[in-house]
């Protein structure tokens, strides 16, 4: 393949932690709308908008697969923009974080209940795509430009830690003082227009933490085309890449274990163990995992390797779901805490995932000779959107295939035997998925500490020679 390409490496601002902090905030604007949007928008469009669950359901099905799409095509776009001064990347965030904030806060607008039902389906319909839409043109630039602010695999561990910090942090803030603002008093109808008001404080934090990641990160991997890469070209070259079609493959079935997940523990706490209290333990493990973790990242990566790290992991994570599906236990304490050191195990993939993107995107070029961050990038985006896609589908099947019953009154009673099969999924589910994983790892994913390590020595020997 001819070769337009020119990648220098720009040191003058040697990589810290201004870099780290920055990054976080990328993934904490983030969450200040995507997880507002995907833990309230439900709730918003049945209880204010007044649309029915299944017209909402169909309109996320069909949104998830088209921002599934507009992730490979900003990929795409972004690879072929011009190199500016500032880099590749980080023009897009300065620029489209304007109308993400804006479509953030369209999406909440409570006066749209006063019209027709069908203008409130076209309305939210329209509103909601325009910000999936924008959230890519976002999302896509900020995480390919990780594999551009080092080219150091420590420092992409400790970017790819910082990261999943910042999306805890802002899916802890959205999560537990949203609801303390949409309700008025002890009531339990959400009020519009305070929510309106709590959705503008956020999309407004979100734009000021894409602000910090601008200004504290900087582009140091400066790739310079004379031509695009034609499309075709790049999609072969792809092909040849076996890290990047595991890593998808291993993506895909840990996001729907998550997404499955989720599901299963809100109905298990309800449903099976009758403990809300400690269903609120349950979800925010998932926060504290990062939190455990995030010191240990760059240690393990540097002695063990970050695919012999998440293979262990994942392998224990297995055991643990494992044990509680064989002992099947009706302790809440026991389960919290074999759930917790189960949730450390595939939480170790999750907090390293975006630095195997980066070494992923590294491999690419050692294969190809051509840098293509952002579409690399937008691949395992676009799988991540169809696990999501899969996983909200499957989960409502799932419900009516034990048997479980639907009720407009604030439950139903359910059979003993349905309320054990919601614990044999809660605890099975994951067990599988982390013991699959873990072997396609193990047996597949041909980037391990040796290779990582090679892939970056040939690389800085060819920016030597630029």
């Amino acid at each position: 393949m001819e070769i337009n390409q020119k990648i220098t490496i720009d040191n003058s601002k040697p990589f810290g932690i201004a870099d780290k902090i920055g990054y976080a905030c990328g993934d904490l604007g983030n969450n200040f709308t995507l997880n507002l949007v995907n833990s309230f928008l439900l709730i918003f469009y049945t209880n204010v908008f007044g649309l029915s669950g299944a017209a909402v359901g169909l309109l996320f099905l069909i949104a998830r697969f088209i921002d599934a799409i507009a992730d490979v095509t900003v990929g795409r776009l972004t690879d072929t923009t011009e190199l500016t001064d500032e880099g590749r990347f980080k023009p897009w965030i300065k620029k489209m974080k304007y109308p993400l904030m804006i479509s953030a806060i369209l999406l909440f607008i409570p006066a749209v209940k006063n019209l027709s039902m069908n203008f409130r389906l076209i309305y939210a319909f329209i509103t909601y795509l325009a910000f999936g839409i924008f959230y890519s043109t976002v999302n896509i630039p900020y995480g390919s430009m990780a594999s551009a602010i080092s080219n150091d695999p420590n420092d992409k561990t400790s970017l790819s830690t910082y990261r999943s910090i910042g999306a805890a942090v802002g899916s802890a803030i959205v999560s537990y003082v949203v609801p303390m603002f949409m309700y008025v008093g002890t009531s339990t109808k959400i009020n519009g227009n305070r929510f309106l008001i709590v959705v503008t404080v956020c999309a407004i934090l979100g734009f000021i933490s894409y602000i910090a990641l601008c200004h504290l990160t900087t582009e140091r991997v400066r790739s310079e085309k004379s031509k695009p890469v034609p499309l075709k070209t790049i999609g072969k070259e792809m092909l040849k890449n076996r890290a990047l079609i595991i890593l998808v493959i291993v993506d895909i079935i840990l996001v729907i274990n998550q997404n499955l997940s989720g599901t299963t523990i809100s109905y298990l706490f309800n449903d099976y163990f009758k403990d809300k209290s400690a269903m609120a333990f349950a979800l925010i493990i998932n926060f504290a995992t990062v939190v455990i973790l995030a010191p240990f990242a760059n240690y393990l990566t540097k002695n063990f390797g970050r695919k012999e790290s998440s293979v262990a992991a994942l392998l224990f994570a297995a055991v643990m779901y494992g044990i509680l599906l064989i002992i099947h236990t009706h302790s809440t304490t026991v389960y919290l805490i074999l759930l917790l050191l189960g949730s450390i195990g595939t939480g170790m993939f999750n907090l390293m995932v975006w630095a195997f993107i980066t070494d992923v995107i590294d491999n690419q070029q050692v294969i190809s000779g051509a840098r293509e961050d952002g579409i690399v990038y937008g691949v395992n985006s676009f799988s991540r959107k169809v696990a999501q896609a899969i996983a909200g589908g499957f989960g409502g099947m799932m419900l009516t295939f034990i048997g479980y019953q639907s009720s407009t009154t604030g439950g139903a009673d359910q059979t003993v035997a349905v309320i054990n099969r919601i614990y044999n999924l809660a605890a099975g589910i994951p067990a599988v998925c982390a013991a699959l994983a873990a072997l396609i790892l193990l047996f597949f994913y041909p980037l391990n500490k040796k290779k990582v390590q090679e892939n970056a020595r040939i690389l800085r020997e060819l920016d030597s020679k630029s």
